[in-house]
């Protein structure tokens, strides 16, 4: 791939992660919703001068099928970009404890398999967690 290509790829991306994540903003506010149930107010208040025709029907779902099909991809974008911002902030916490098991920051690329074994092994630990705690609290409670 040439330089030139590969810029303008990086300049695509840059643009649409600008979009996707100002979009997000905006249409995550009660106003966008409040905005939405206006249309389908206006929309509803408007069928009975169109005797609820088939093109008054077909308005209504082409806008909100062309709405959500875009809408997935910003919303995909987002959620991520969030996902991995995440993801490196808890690999970070990870790095930085002292005793902690760094085999965990890679995590999301185990197999399934391997996700159930080490659940498996946390459950434990939470079960020994529990008991200990349990006989602590008998302990303390005999003081």
């Amino acid at each position: 791939m040439h330089a030139q290509e590969q810029d303008f790829f990086c300049v695509v991306r840059d643009a649409f992660r600008v979009f996707a994540r100002r979009s997000s903003i905006v249409l995550g506010t009660p106003w966008a919703f409040a905005f939405a149930i206006l249309v389908i107010a206006v929309w509803a208040a408007t069928g009975p001068k169109f005797h609820y025709s088939d093109t008054w029907q077909l308005i209504i779902n082409t806008g909100t099928t062309i709405v959500t099909f875009l809408m997935v991809f910003v919303i995909q974008n987002t959620q991520n970009r969030d996902g991995k911002a995440i993801q490196l902030k808890l690999d970070e916490l990870i790095r930085a404890l002292k005793g902690a098991r760094n085999k965990l920051v890679d995590l999301e690329e185990l197999s399934d398999e391997e996700l159930k074994k080490l659940e498996k092994e946390f459950q434990r630990l939470h079960k020994q967690s529990q008991e200990t705690d349990t006989h602590v609290a008998k302990t303390e409670s005999r003081r």
